[in-house]
């Protein structure tokens, strides 16, 4: 998988995260770049579900992905990257 970390309102969460939250965010995306699609889906580890009442302006799926155990990212998957659109440290806040 390739990672884009590129979209600005998700570099604005990335640079207001504590320490703690952050190196989570970091070992996750670590692990993440080591995978192919179809191991990033089966996880149990990442448990990346489909945020089913949201989508791009494009009409692109959302799906929130889990950072550490209280702390999900929201993420858009095309081909083969993976594009982080914002940070969840509130787990709930990451289906809103």
């Amino acid at each position: 998988m390739k990672i884009d970390l590129n979209f600005p309102p998700f570099q604005q969460d990335l640079f207001s995260l504590d320490k703690t939250q952050l190196t989570a965010f970091v070992k996750s995306v670590k692990i993440i770049n080591k995978m192919d699609l179809r191991q990033v889906r089966q996880s149990s580890g990442l448990n990346l579900e489909k945020i089913k009442n949201l989508k791009t302006s494009n009409g692109k799926t959302l799906y929130s992905i889990r950072m550490s155990k209280s702390f999900r990212a929201v993420i858009c998957i095309e081909d083969d990257f993976i594009r982080f659109i914002s940070l969840h440290p509130d787990h709930d806040s990451a289906y809103k």
